[in-house]
């Protein structure tokens, strides 16, 4: 017999990579980790640090409005400084006005105002007498400035308050009865509206003067020493107001009354002037109030006519005087007073839109 042949062993077939040709050395060595070099983070400046941070919501509208009422503030105390360093003529002699010259006013016009001192400390120092409250002195009168208002503030008060609430009565009561009525009674009201705006308010203090209290006697002609004496002057100063309020209620309320949540009240059988009352005024009253912020500057400013023709004390009649007198230190009291009147009444505004609209107490 032939002896089988021996089996054959399976060949492993050779490598296809390459053999490594790095030296141990290398291979430790790149094995090893490593830490990559970064180039420093420049950081950013410190305005650009504050302005990234966020107020929270509830914080954002009364942070808004504190920096503007600051913001206003410092502009009309910074204007009035400006006036009196730009007026000609020296700033003693400014300051000093009609009243008295004599050295010893001049020396304590200059200790007091640090007229001898560099400009920057000079504005500095005006700024934090008046965040001490300090309105300066006025040399004419040789009083304080902020004693010289504050015992007129009172009759001028009482005025301005009288006349917008005679205004705003007067413009509800006549937009809500013509709103969504007859033809002629609305183009009646709207031709006594025109009239009472386009009438400057001296000619209706001379008319009023002359037919209630020249020839009825009813009313004094001038004085404040009775509640009665208050009654022309209040009508001359809010029968404009009442004009421009009356013309912006009735539009509110005709376009409101055509809305459709009107027409839903209408249908659960509410009345006309229960829609209007409770429904339509509301909508109607954001217009008007917008407007409150004009009519304050207007009775502010016709406070100084209304006074000097109705022979009343006030700051109107006060500011007239200091004016005629050259008296800049109750001038720039009578600006930064002003200035803080439209910042109480701006603040007052946003929340009376706030309490009229509930949308915006989520802005």
């Amino acid at each position: 017999m032939t002896a089988a042949p021996p089996a054959r062993q399976p060949t492993t077939p050779p490598s296809t990579t390459p053999p490594s040709t790095t030296p141990p050395s290398t291979t430790l060595i790149s094995a090893t980790p490593t830490t990559a070099t970064r180039p420093p983070v420049a950081r950013p400046p410190a305005w650009r640090r504050l302005s990234a941070l966020r107020v929270p919501g509830w914080l954002g509208a009364p942070v808004r409005r504190l920096v503007s009422a600051v913001a206003v503030l410092w502009a009309a105390a910074t204007t009035a400084y400006a006036a009196l360093l730009l007026a000609p003529g020296d700033t003693v002699d400014i300051l000093v006005g009609d009243g008295a010259d004599t050295p010893e006013i001049r020396a304590q016009i200059i200790a007091e105002w640090g007229l001898d001192r560099p400009g920057a400390v000079r504005y500095l120092s005006y700024l934090g007498r008046l965040l001490h409250g300090d309105l300066g002195r006025s040399y004419q009168l040789q009083r304080g400035v902020g004693e010289v208002l504050a015992g007129q503030v009172g009759p001028t008060v009482r005025l301005t308050l009288a006349a917008a609430a005679v205004g705003v009565v007067l413009a509800l009561v006549l937009a809500v009865a013509t709103a969504g009525r007859s033809v002629w009674p609305r183009r009646i009201v709207s031709a006594a509206e025109l009239v009472a705006v386009s009438v400057p308010q001296f000619v209706i203090g001379i008319v009023l003067l002359f037919v209630f209290s020249f020839s009825l006697g009813w009313f004094p002609v001038s004085g404040a020493a009775d509640p009665q004496a208050l009654v022309l002057p209040a009508l001359a100063l809010g029968l404009p107001v009442a004009g421009v309020l009356g013309q912006v209620l009735r539009e509110g309320l005709e376009r409101a009354l055509e809305q459709p949540f009107a027409v839903t009240a209408r249908s659960r059988g509410l009345s006309e002037r229960a829609v209007v009352a409770r429904h339509a005024l509301r909508h109607a009253l954001l217009p008007a109030v917008t407007l409150t912020g004009w009519f304050t500057g207007v009775l502010l400013g016709g406070a100084v006519i209304t006074e000097a023709l109705f022979g009343r004390p006030g700051l109107g009649r006060v500011t007239m005087q200091a004016v005629s007198a050259k008296d800049m230190p109750v001038v720039m009291a009578v600006v930064i007073l002003s200035a803080a009147v439209y910042v109480t009444i701006s603040a007052l505004l946003d929340l009376a839109y706030r309490l009229i609209d509930p949308r915006l107490r989520s802005a």
